[in-house]
């Protein structure tokens, strides 16, 4: 109603200065109606409280990498070099787009440039329903462990890579999500719980997931709960779960089972004048026994325990407290391990150890150093896979990210 007043307001004055005759230096024009008119005008162009806003932010990371691989099968070695600028396998130019409708409802979009390609991150709207409750609706990250929901932005990672395997077994869908959290004394519980169309089973026994059309009549719940024990909440522990069915309704396959769990830490304690970050995740997917179509001979079969396991731990120290420069530098140190099923397609012993020196411009713009060597033995099966060597690889980043 404001706002058709005040187009009503201007076109009435628009009336009167284009209908009254003008004589020289005088003007016919209700005074009292400009004023309100102006009052009006002011009132629109005023942010309230609590109103509509909108804010672009979002984030960007750029970098170079330089990589020498080398793979050995049957006794025989190649080696291979390749560098990146803008770093392919970490440039991010992500801006997120924020429309706050009132004080109750926010509508999120995220579309992201990545990697050559347009994705989108998320895409939602939340209703801030109470102080301990969140309802989400659209297209979101899973609440399955802690990395990938809050940790994977290059200015909050401390490192340049992700750890193998953990962003990818977090899939984001469509789909419902509740979350809040809920003080109990002096220690604090979160939760975090959502609906979603679910994963779906590949031919090769891998999953894909993000798929707006659901593949049969069920849906994935996934779950986290959260405990601080401290009363400054240094600590937080935290339990996941992912349960649904992954097979293609009507196949033989349909009920088959996605049944993953996660475990994550996350320490920040300053012991002046070092301020120390811990943080760790374990996750671990079993999906159900399916026999699948041989990649080499489609009029066979092959069969294996579909098991799947990614954790890192994860250790950064800051002197916070230090003078001059020495405070805004961190160094920081990962070993991640992630297991694929053996006898599949694509299965493979891995881990790796990276460590990075970070030097931090703002609070949420980092400059950043990093190495990190890699050692891979494949499990795959010899007859179905062509590859079934070691493959070690170092990899040498530098690094720049920023959130606007």
């Amino acid at each position: 109603m404001r706002s058709k007043r005040i187009v009503l307001g201007i076109c009435l004055v628009a009336a009167l200065t284009n209908r009254i005759p003008l004589y020289a230096q005088k003007t016919v024009v209700d005074s009292a109606l400009l004023d309100r008119v102006s009052e009006l005008e002011k009132q629109m162009a005023s942010k309230k409280t609590g109103e509509d806003h909108f804010m672009v932010v979002g984030l960007t990371t750029v970098g170079f990498a330089s990589n020498k691989t080398t793979n050995t099968l049957g006794g025989v070695s190649t080696s291979t070099k390749s560098n990146s600028f803008p770093d392919a396998d970490n440039y991010e130019f992500s801006p997120m787009f924020l429309w706050r409708h009132g004080k109750s409802f926010l509508m999120e979009f995220e579309p992201s440039f990545n990697n050559n390609g347009l994705s989108v991150n998320w895409a939602d709207i939340s209703w801030f329903a109470a102080p301990a409750l969140i309802v989400r609706a659209g297209y979101f990250v899973l609440p399955y462990g802690t990395y990938a929901k809050r940790e994977a932005a290059g200015w909050i990672n401390k490192l340049a890579p992700d750890p193998m395997g953990i962003a990818d077994m977090t899939p984001t869908d469509y789909g419902v999500e509740v979350e809040g959290g809920i003080p109990v004394g002096s220690t604090k519980f979160s939760y975090d719980v959502a609906l979603t169309n679910g994963n779906q089973l590949n031919p090769d026994g891998t999953l894909t997931s993000g798929n707006i059309v659901d593949n049969n009549n069920n849906k994935t719940i996934t779950a986290r709960v959260g405990f601080l024990p401290l009363s400054n909440s240094s600590l937080e522990v935290g339990i996941s779960g992912m349960w649904g069915k992954v097979g293609d309704q009507g196949s033989p396959n349909q009920n088959i089972m996605d049944n993953s769990y996660a475990f994550d830490l996350n320490y920040v304690k300053m012991y002046s004048p070092i301020l120390l970050n811990i943080k760790a995740q374990y996750n671990i997917q079993n999906i159900g026994n399916v026999n699948y179509i041989s990649p080499v001979d489609s009029t066979q079969t092959y069969t294996f325990k579909n098991q799947t396991t990614a954790s890192f731990v994860q250790c950064s120290l800051r002197p916070v407290g230090a003078a001059g420069f020495m405070k805004d530098l961190e160094i920081a140190g990962r070993y991640t391990v992630f297991n694929t099923p053996s006898n599949s397609t694509f299965g493979a012993n891995q881990h790796d150890i990276t460590v990075g020196l970070d030097y931090w411009l703002t609070w949420r713009t980092v400059f950043k150093i990093c190495y990190q060597a890699y050692n891979g033995n494949s499990t795959a099966s010899k007859t179905l896979s062509s590859f079934t060597g070691t493959t070690t690889s170092d990899t040498f980043f530098v690094q720049f990210s920023i959130q606007l």
